[in-house]
């Protein structure tokens, strides 16, 4: 069992608040080297969320799906009613990196919103079967989403992240009060003659990331939603804790209960505070915390734009809070003009996972509610999907009719023409959902399976109305299906299969994440309830568990011993933390914060790669009991599911650094910043232990980007972690040396309590910082604001160690540089993966210097990307793979010769081409071999075999 804790704890972590030992929890450092694999797949998942993947033409002739695996867009005639083949496949192109939105402009154009190729193709369809991208525009980080609207529907709206490398404007990372949403705002005519485009504006959101639009039925107003928008929530750090109200009995400020069954006292961790509307209160005792909370959130969710002006701008008053914590599309009415927004409404203001038999509440089951909310004018209306559930009714066995009548993660959603009927997909229910708007508006529907349409495949995200043939078209990405129903039967009548390179584990492990029929027993919750699409929600959670034991923790440790009594072990109430991304987890060892879910918690020896703590295949196992304990579900995983699920979980790759240049190069103040990350600390890691090794902020936080490739492991690099334990000493609790490469995805919280003298320097501003985007900032539980203000603390100052920062103004340049270094961090992919351009025989001038990068980062050693060139005469798509060292083009045709860069560069006189930096290992797949069955795709297609189909080729290659 753990020791008790010690008298001195509670006051000594006052005075070693961020001590030196916790420099590892942001430190890495390793010469730089560019990321590789010495084993690349050919397919890289990046599990990016669809938003808009279907569209229909004006004419109801062709219907527009995206395959998003696939890179492409897919073209579809469609036959009229009664037809027993709705849909004829007549085309396809290859456009950007991860396509989610997809948008008709006219019966000439459809623009693609491509997500990690940060760009929008532009195709033209004026004859389907000869499809080709003839621009491709260059915008913000991770657009999402499209539309068109203002004078003649002339204006292009695309939601971005407010960062970026071909954002032309400072992100502001370190600048309180911006927004980090854009919309980018193009005249459809006249695009500009730059490398990428020339937008007529960027409209700043002030909230996080955006995803979805909409547009008024007269297309004078442009509706933008924020995706991760909070709800008012926030993290205060456990030191404050006793100062705001009346403490707890045993002293400590923290609400009952402080201890686990057995008695034992938890962590002194902090709390979720919520936002009122008019005070920051403690929702489980209702204290007042206004005086230490420094900044408002004031949780815009959803935008009002007009585009009519000269350029776009926001409505005054055109924002609407209150709408949701996670934002998934938005619709619009045609007959009313009412906005209909699908979200959940997440409940982290609540605690606890398991039964809630000791501390009288749980979470289980209830984490977030499905809703699609109503905005009437200036009213904000939530609707609650699910609300027949009975959440204290727990955990009843599958099928039952409560999950029956449920849905779960409302996604896309389309509106009859006469505005009377709202059709939604349900994500994570394989079912979509048919309202009565008048119903919706007012609240009175009530939940029915017979008014669901059951669905035979998973992961409905894109709807469209085909209303003059009776059918729903719907994109299943589960299966990579488009799927045609019947709306006067309400049954499926036919279904497209869309090629899918995805390799089979993948397809089969997918559910596991987002299935909530199977997860839950009442049919809403899921893994993805709170990890968004694989990703994180932006929140903080306290998830202990008063009826559970304390762990023990079995190391290794990088502290060298155990510094700090009772803390090496997992109490079973750790606090609020914040939620964690699904991404990169393989090759990265225990899992959690605190590494609480390891590869064994018995197994003495552990040893890089996979055996002990590192094995991240068991680690991932262990997080099997929260299927019933967290997500209210009447079993666990079966080991066979189990094992699918994390043969799919492991693949999540992080994207790019928006942030670091696409040359991989560093600014001058990044490496600055990275020179004195660098620097060893001549302070013993453990001054208690003679002899103990100096500090560095390599000790904890590795990076290298060949991490374990020795060993031929599949996702090689260490990337801010090798899996080893460190002491936190302001919770007495240890964690997992954490992983660097999202840290620019949590900017947006600026304000923090005064700490007591001594522990940040003098200077620091703790002034009231206004109104902000987000409540949870950094560190385990989110409660420190600024990468700058973690290193603000005396424990990494020159009275730490003579190299440390001066303890005075003087040393805010040198915290600046290291901050900026660390928002620049490396990841998994190299910065200039995703990015492309579209050359034509009018832009050489504007384009040539990026394709010159794109062919010199290729040309890297290691090398960082692959280069593809696209492009179409007629109806066949000819494509080059750069082959390195040879410094030419290989064609997608057997017998033909590869072009040098300047030949391959005329062909553009023809026809535009495309060229596009593709992920290590996926060039043969993308540029020369879609279905990898060694016979290359323009040859198959003369031979009149399908190329992206392996089982249809010939005998022999040509």
């Amino acid at each position: 069992m753990p020791r008790p804790r010690q008298p001195w704890a509670r006051r000594s972590r006052l005075l070693i608040w961020l001590l030196p030992i916790t420099l590892p929890l942001f430190f890495a450092a390793l010469p730089p080297s560019s990321p590789g694999s010495p084993h690349p797949a050919s397919f890289t998942l990046f599990e990016s969320g669809q938003v808009r993947p279907l569209a229909l033409d004006p004419d109801g002739r062709f219907l527009y799906a995206l395959n998003t695996p696939d890179a492409s867009l897919e073209i579809f005639r469609i036959h009229e009613h009664g037809s027993q083949a709705p849909l004829e496949a007549v085309g396809s192109v290859q456009v950007g990196l991860e396509p989610v939105a997809v948008a008709v402009r006219n019966r000439q154009q459809v623009w693609v919103v491509n997500h990690l190729s940060d760009s929008v193709s532009i195709v033209d369809v004026s004859n389907p079967r000869h499809a080709k991208v003839v621009r491709t525009l260059l915008v913000g980080d991770e657009p999402r989403d499209i539309v068109f609207a203002g004078p003649d529907r002339g204006r292009a709206f695309i939601t971005t992240a407010h960062r970026g490398q071909n954002h032309p404007l400072d992100p502001q990372l370190t600048t309180p009060g911006v927004g980090r949403a854009d919309v980018w705002v193009f005249d459809a005519d006249h695009l500009g003659a730059a490398l990428g485009g020339t937008p007529e504006t960027i409209v700043s959101l002030f909230t996080d990331t955006p995803r979805a639009l909409a547009v008024s039925p007269d297309g004078s107003r442009v509706y933008a939603a924020g995706f991760h928008t909070g709800n008012k929530t926030a993290s205060l750090e456990g030191l404050y804790v006793t100062d705001g109200g009346p403490a707890a009995p045993d002293g400590f400020g923290l609400p009952a209960p402080v201890t686990n069954f057995q008695g034992l006292a938890q962590p002194e961790e902090g709390l979720i505070l919520q936002h009122d509307g008019e005070h920051w209160r403690d929702p489980a005792t209702g204290r007042n915390f206004d005086h230490l909370m420094r900044f408002n959130l004031p949780d815009k969710d959803v935008f009002a734009l007009d585009a009519l002006a000269d350029p776009p701008v926001l409505l005054p008053g055109g924002a609407f809070s209150g709408v949701g914590t996670v934002l998934f599309n938005l619709a619009v009415n045609p007959a009313n003009g009412k906005v209909y927004v699908s979200n959940t409404e997440a409940r982290n203001d609540l605690r606890f996972e398991g039964g809630g038999d000791f501390a009288g509440e749980t979470l289980r089951g209830h984490l977030a509610e499905a809703r699609i909310t109503v905005l009437d004018g200036t009213q904000v209306l939530p609707r609650h999907l699910n609300k027949h559930i009975d959440y204290d009714d727990c955990c009843d066995a599958l099928p039952n009719s409560v999950s029956d009548r449920s849905l779960a993660q409302p996604t896309a959603m389309a509106v009859s023409a006469n505005g009377s009927t709202l059709y939604v997909a349900a994500f994570g229910s394989a079912k979509i959902g048919v309202f009565s708007t008048a119903a919706l508006e007012n609240d009175s529907f009530v939940p029915d399976a017979a008014s669901h349409i059951e669905l035979a495949g998973g992961g409905p995200s894109g709807l469209v109305l085909d209303e003059s043939n009776g059918r729903l078209y719907t994109l299943t990405r589960f299966d990579n299906t488009v799927r045609v129903i019947d709306t006067a039967s309400r049954q499926e009548v036919a279904h497209r299969t869309l090629f899918n390179p995805e390799p089979g584990h993948i397809v089969a492990g997918r559910r596991f994440l987002y299935d909530a029929r199977l997860s839950s027993s009442n049919g809403e919750a899921s893994c993805a309830s709170c990890h968004i699409f694989g990703d994180l929600d932006s929140l903080a959670w306290n998830l202990g568990n008063p009826d559970e034991e304390i762990l023990e923790n079995p190391g290794p440790f990088l502290d060298d011993d155990e510094p700090f009594p009772g803390a090496q072990n997992f109490h079973p109430m750790k606090g609020p933390m914040t939620t964690q991304s699904l991404r990169g987890m393989d090759n990265h060892g225990p899992m959690h914060w605190r590494g609480d879910r390891n590869g064994n918690n018995e197994v003495a020896a552990s040893a890089q790669p996979d055996t002990g703590i590192f094995d991240e295949r068991q680690a991932f196992r262990e997080f099997n009991p929260a299927f019933e304990g967290l997500l209210g579900g009447p079993r666990q995983l079966t080991p066979a599911e189990m094992e699918a699920f994390t043969d799919f979980i492991l693949e999540i790759t992080y994207p790019p650094n928006p942030i670091r240049n696409l040359d991989n190069s560093l600014t001058t103040a990044q490496a600055n910043g990275r020179q004195h990350f660098f620097a060893a600390l001549s302070t013993p890691r453990n001054p208690a232990i003679p002899g103990s090794a100096p500090v560095t902020c390599q000790s904890c936080h590795t990076l290298d980007p060949q991490g374990n490739a020795e060993f031929g492991v599949a996702k090689p690099g260490f990337f801010g972690s090798r899996g080893l334990g460190v002491t936190e000493p302001t919770a007495l609790q240890h964690l997992e040396a954490a992983q660097l490469r999202n840290l620019y995805q949590k900017v947006g919280m600026f304000g923090l309590a005064p700490t007591p003298p001594g522990i940040l320097t003098p200077h620091s501003d703790f002034s009231h910082q206004g109104d902000q985007i987000r409540g949870f900032g950094y560190l385990h539980n989110g409660a420190i604001d600024t990468v700058f203000r973690f290193m603000s603390s005396i424990a990494f100052s020159e009275f730490a160690a003579p190299e440390g920062f001066p303890f005075s103004p003087a040393g805010d340049p040198a915290r600046r540089e290291v901050e900026s270094f660390l928002l620049a961090f490396d990841s998994n992919l190299a910065p200039i993966v995703g990015q492309q351009v579209t050359l034509d025989r009018h832009n050489g001038a504007a384009v040539g210097t990026r394709i010159d990068l794109l062919i010199q980062r290729a040309a890297a050693s290691p090398a960082e990307c692959e280069l593809v060139a696209n492009t179409r005469l007629g109806s066949r798509e000819q494509s080059w793979l750069y082959l390195v060292g040879t410094g030419k083009f290989r064609p997608n045709e057997h017998g033909k010769p590869s072009l040098t860069d300047a030949q391959l560069r005329q062909k553009a006189q023809a026809a535009p081409l495309t060229y596009t930096c593709v992920p290590v290992g996926s060039g043969q797949r993308l540029g020369l071999d879609a279905d990898l069955d060694g016979c290359f795709d323009l040859s198959e297609e003369k031979a009149g075999f399908d190329p992206r189909d392996p089982a249809s080729h010939p005998q022999h290659c040509f």
